[in-house]
């Protein structure tokens, strides 16, 4: 089963054209998981051969940001009972906008495995392959474009409001890797894992420069050398001024003859990844770990659009105050934008080739065995996007009792919030394995309510992880005095 192209195809255009605009889960790394060769290849479970079915095998979701919570979005009104939510007009701003970073991220993610087999071959060595459906975003806002939306103009008049930091990056991709480890010495693991990328669609800004000068009657006079670079079945029409005229979707590229989704649609869309990792036996209950995932890129040839602006432009902007004060509806509000912002947008069109990399992590890791069944856990986890770095550490305690039992409990310190937690639980019923694997868990709640309504939400809350799946399991590996995997089972 692949995920319908159309829809993901026009919620790529959408975050990137209306500047709208990942993560993996630190819990499973020390889990009795066939998944965890994805956080490094050099872990193996202590089964001898897993297969993972389509889609039921294991679906991911992850969004995070560093810049807004839950509570942040929906806050307390008045009465102090009540709770409304950041489209409100009573909405406290400047209380919002206190808490803006000079540069916000907003990074989705999406991972639908399509297909998983593990295997042991020889007295150590493992073979995995694995084929995913990805979806992977980074758009990062500078925090003068918040405050330009939603204070006005007033603030700004006369001055030029520098937005380069301002990017954004969508791809839908599918991902076969093909990966092996083993012992190389009684106290080292090594595991390699290399991937084909077949690119489906995209959407990226390429921003070398950016800049606004708001104008003494409040319009904007836009300096702009940027480009948006598009891959998919997409077809941007001009008018004779060299304004975008419509943008219409056809995803009929993607389905064969017989009208079957085609699997290789993204033949001409090729990349390679590298995953690579190891671990190390210090004693026999310490044991460390590193591993580097994601080294990749992808090289965009196929139904290419360029729309590229390298002049200056004026428009009428967007004054978030207009609804704030009701003279306006946040729909006329919006379409009012974009009529004056694809007026005013001079671009000119091309169809050239173009590259994008994948954001890739490193891991750093060690656990402590206590007993047999019980280990503790300590994990740095750094993704990184271009030029910025996402740091999480997670503290965790776990439970693997061989194939029948694996669990884990962890705390994790990430997007200036430290108090997430995360729990994990995998358990056998024949050769069936059943898991659940969650991060962030938010510790503190509140409680809001009314006459009408009584909502417990997040007090701080601003990323969310979910991994769920099945897997067939058969034999369970004994252990070897000369193979130590990360997790320790009898």
């Amino acid at each position: 089963m692949i995920v319908k192209r159309k829809y993901i195809l026009i919620i790529i255009l959408t975050f990137i054209l209306t500047d709208v605009s990942a993560q993996n889960s630190q819990v499973m790394y020390f889990m009795n998981l066939p998944q965890n060769h994805l956080l490094n290849p050099a872990l193996r479970p202590s089964n001898s051969v897993y297969i993972g079915l389509p889609v039921v095998s294991g679906i991911n979701l992850n969004i995070n940001n560093n810049f807004v919570n839950f509570s942040d979005v929906f806050m307390k009104g008045q009465p102090k009972d009540s709770i409304i939510s950041i489209l409100n007009p009573n909405y406290d701003v400047s209380k919002f906008l206190a808490k803006i970073k000079d540069k916000n991220f907003i990074e989705p993610e999406v991972k639908i495995q399509l297909l998983g087999v593990g295997f042991s071959v020889g007295k150590d060595g493992y073979v995995f392959l694995d084929i995913n459906e990805r979806i992977d975003g980074n758009v990062v806002l500078p925090k003068d474009l918040f405050t330009l939306a939603l204070k006005g103009n007033e603030g700004f008049a006369g001055s030029k409001i520098n937005l380069s930091s301002l990017r954004g990056d969508l791809k839908y991709y599918r991902e076969v890797g093909l990966g092996f480890s083993r012992n190389f010495t009684d106290k080292l693991r090594i595991g390699i894992k290399g991937k084909l990328l077949f690119g489906i669609a995209d959407a990226s800004i390429d921003n070398k420069s950016l800049a606004i000068t708001v104008n003494d009657d409040y319009s904007h006079t836009f300096d702009a050398n940027l480009a948006v670079n598009l891959s998919g079945p997409v077809t941007v029409s001009m008018d004779s001024k060299q304004n975008i005229e419509n943008i219409k979707f056809d995803d009929s590229r993607f389905k064969t003859s017989s009208g079957i989704t085609n699997f290789f649609s993204g033949e001409k869309n090729m990349g390679l990844g590298l995953d690579i990792g190891a671990t190390y036996d210090i004693t026999e209950r310490l044991v460390v770990s590193a591993s580097i995932t994601d080294l990749g890129y992808i090289r965009w040839n196929k139904d290419i659009t360029n729309l590229q602006a390298n002049n200056q432009f004026k428009f009428s902007g967007l004054n978030m105050l207009d609804f704030f004060n009701g003279t306006k509806t946040i729909d006329e509000l919006g379409k009012d934008y974009l009529d004056s912002l694809k007026n005013a947008f001079k671009v000119s069109k091309s169809a050239k080739a173009f590259t994008t990399y994948l954001p890739f992590g490193i891991s750093v890791g060690g656990s402590y065995n206590v007993t047999k069944q019980f280990s503790v856990g300590l994990l740095s986890y750094s993704r990184i996007i271009e030029k910025q770095i996402r740091e999480a550490l997670t503290l965790s305690a776990n439970i693997n009792l061989g194939n029948a039992l694996s669990a884990s409990l962890s705390y994790t310190a990430e997007n200036y919030q430290y108090h997430n937690l995360g729990a994990g639980l995998a358990f056998r019923a024949g050769i069936a394995q059943f898991y659940l694997v969650t991060d962030r868990i938010p510790i503190m709640w509140n409680r809001i309510k009314d006459d009408k309504t009584n909502i417990i939400m997040p007090a701080n809350w601003n990323t969310f992880n979910l991994r769920l799946g099945m897997n067939l399991l058969f034999g369970n590996k004994p252990k070897e005095k000369n193979d130590k995997p990360m997790i320790q089972v009898e």
